[in-house]
């Protein structure tokens, strides 16, 4: 097999090297790229040898990685989500809003709120094809991860543009059939007695919130799952109490709030894209889309209340909060 100089390596294998570092065999690596178990063999090899490293080694459980093969994984995913990018960009040229945009949000947003947001958005454009990426993880948009996040958080990196929709509210709910068996708290204290549906990991969010409820711990959780799709599910189904977003409360089978002026908290919600996608029409069509549909969600009852949405104020990062003007999505206000 003749060496290929490191330089001039094709990114065919480094997609199979990441495919095997997935599914810890070539076999799994062939049956998720549609290739064969030589080929993907071959292209391990010649990317071993380009390299001059030993990526995998052989076991009882298949194929493991080497400390070099997991220390090359960051960077050979970058190269897989820039050249996703580079296909989703190329499939965008022509007139109007066309292709395909990747957006990125949290699983509770994902499913009970963008479906609706991002059906109109096609009926609007049916030339634009949507994929959506559903984890409660935060997506490296510099990486190209995706094209847009409903993120709640503020984003920190100064390459990013970002539009604040507001504080969604949050609060804790329980199902009236729930109540009716075991009673309602009438204090914090209360909740010891009851069942508690909460995390199983900490995460920043968690710890910032118990500063003001210093109860919600894991010990005390009789349900626990970091999906907040599954701790909804068991809210709805009568399993116990827990925190919940005040619009979704609303929804069939309708929650009750537990002890609202007890506990009352608000998780701020930005869209956010790569500045170099402000002019991407398919972009902007669906960061404008997405931001009215989060607008209006939060304006319907699901925004924490006496809060002030900076509305179409757009932000980048790096420049002085401070309220700004509205401005067009392809001219950011820029500090001074």
């Amino acid at each position: 097999m003749e060496k290929i100089p490191p330089q001039d390596i094709g990114w065919e294998l480094y997609r199979s090297y990441l495919a095997v570092l997935k599914e810890g065999s070539l076999s799994g690596a062939a049956r998720a790229l549609g290739l064969t178990q030589p080929t993907i063999g071959r292209h391990i090899a010649a990317l071993e040898a380009a390299l001059g490293l030993v990526l995998f080694t052989r076991s009882q459980q298949g194929l493991l990685p080497t400390d070099a093969a997991l220390a090359l994984r960051s960077y050979a995913q970058a190269m897989g989500h820039a050249a996703a990018a580079l296909v989703r960009a190329a499939d965008a040229q022509g007139d109007g809003v066309r292709g395909t945009v990747r957006v990125s949000a949290s699983e509770v947003i994902g499913l009970e709120v963008l479906p609706p947001l991002l059906a109109r958005l096609q009926d609007m454009h049916p030339a634009l094809t949507v994929e959506l990426v559903l984890s409660n993880r935060v997506h490296d948009l510099l990486q190209r991860e995706a094209d847009i996040a409903i993120r709640m958080t503020e984003p920190r990196q100064d390459a990013l543009v970002a539009r604040r929709v507001g504080a969604v509210e949050l609060g804790l709910y329980a199902h009236p059939d729930y109540l009716v068996r075991h009673g309602t708290p009438a204090t914090l204290a209360e909740l010891a007695r009851h069942r508690l549906v909460g995390f199983d990991e900490e995460t920043a969010f968690v710890r910032s919130a118990r500063k003001s409820f210093p109860a919600w711990q894991r010990e005390r959780f009789a349900v626990r799952s970091d999906s907040d799709v599954a701790q909804l599910a068991f809210l709805r189904a009568g399993g116990g109490i827990g925190v919940c977003q005040a619009g979704l409360a609303l929804r069939a089978p309708a929650l009750v709030r537990i002890l609202p002026g007890q506990f009352r908290w608000g998780l701020e919600t930005w869209v956010v894209m790569h500045e170099d996608l402000r002019r991407s029409p398919r972009c902007s069509a669906t960061f404008d889309a997405l931001w009215e549909g989060l607008h209006a969600y939060l304006e319907s009852g699901a925004g924490l209340q006496g809060e002030v949405v900076r509305g179409r104020s757009l932000v980048r990062r790096g420049e002085t909060r401070r309220a700004l003007a509205p401005a067009p999505l392809n001219r950011a206000p820029r500090t001074p």
